[in-house]
């Protein structure tokens, strides 16, 4: 096994660990004769210093995934970069950050105290894509970070993580459109992400993404432990432009939706 498909199988084996639903999309696709190609994979992380975009991007940067478009988020106050590799059969790599500066003072200090227990040079660590949880978070303090983003919430409960592999809806044989995918993950019992519609994005912006919820797990907080929502699976049509490739970028209407896939249902 190549560096390369090490680092992409850690992250699959650490993603469906806190994914039960990956491994029953896998099957109805694979029951279908599909063989599953991945769009991109995608990761959250806090804007602090040594565990930002570049700390997070570093191993993947070692291994020839190279930054290509930046994109902000003002709302869920994130900035975001994706990467892709010169072998065009990997995914692309797409990690977003806090900017905690936006956040009210309380939420502020709490990340930066979480942040703190970490001991030095944990951001330069190999595995820190995939390093998990390293903090001590009880279960008041993340719903306290649920009042103000649940994006910081989520990150607080999960740690380092992938967020979400993404199906490559354009390498799929049985599915026509990425309508009839969705439609046939409603059968299955999949509950979709219907923030903007189930579809967001359209041919014009040569880009339709849809995701599942992310269902809920058991999560192992310093007092309790608690269900909450965990990670999802993306699913990804990309259209042609002009000279006949694939549009690789994203769009950022259509990812400020996509995020709301963790949401907390209340």
């Amino acid at each position: 096994m190549t560096d390369v498909e090490a680092l992409l199988d850690a992250l699959w084996r650490d993603y469906t660990a806190t994914t039960p639903q990956a491994a029953r999309v896998h099957a109805l696709l694979a029951a279908r004769g599909e063989q599953i190609v991945n769009d991109h994979v995608a990761l959250r992380t806090f804007g602090v210093p040594g565990l930002g975009l570049a700390a997070l991007a570093a191993p993947f940067e070692r291994l020839g995934w190279t930054p290509r478009g930046d994109y902000r988020f003002d709302d869920k106050h994130l900035v975001a970069r994706y990467w892709a590799h010169a072998d065009a059969q990997l995914p692309k790599v797409f990690i977003s950050e806090l900017v905690i500066e936006e956040l009210p003072a309380a939420a502020q200090a709490t990340i930066r105290d979480l942040v703190a227990q970490l001991p030095a040079g944990f951001g330069a660590r190999a595995d820190l894509p995939y390093a998990g949880r390293a903090w001590r978070v009880d279960h008041a303090t993340y719903r306290a970070l649920l009042d103000v983003s649940e994006y910081a919430a989520w990150v607080a409960a999960f740690g380092f993580r992938v967020n979400h592999f993404t199906v490559d809806v354009n390498r799929l044989t049985t599915v026509a459109s990425l309508v009839e995918l969705d439609d046939l993950l409603r059968a299955a019992g999949f509950a979709l992400n219907e923030s903007g519609g189930a579809i967001k994005g359209s041919p014009r912006d040569l880009l339709e993404q849809s995701s599942t919820r992310a269902e809920e797990i058991d999560v192992t907080f310093a007092d309790t432990t608690a269900r909450i929502p965990s990670c999802y699976y993306e699913f990804a049509r990309r259209y042609a432009l002009p000279d006949g490739s694939l549009f690789e970028g994203f769009v950022p209407a259509s990812a400020d939706k996509i995020f709301e896939s963790t949401d907390v249902r209340r």
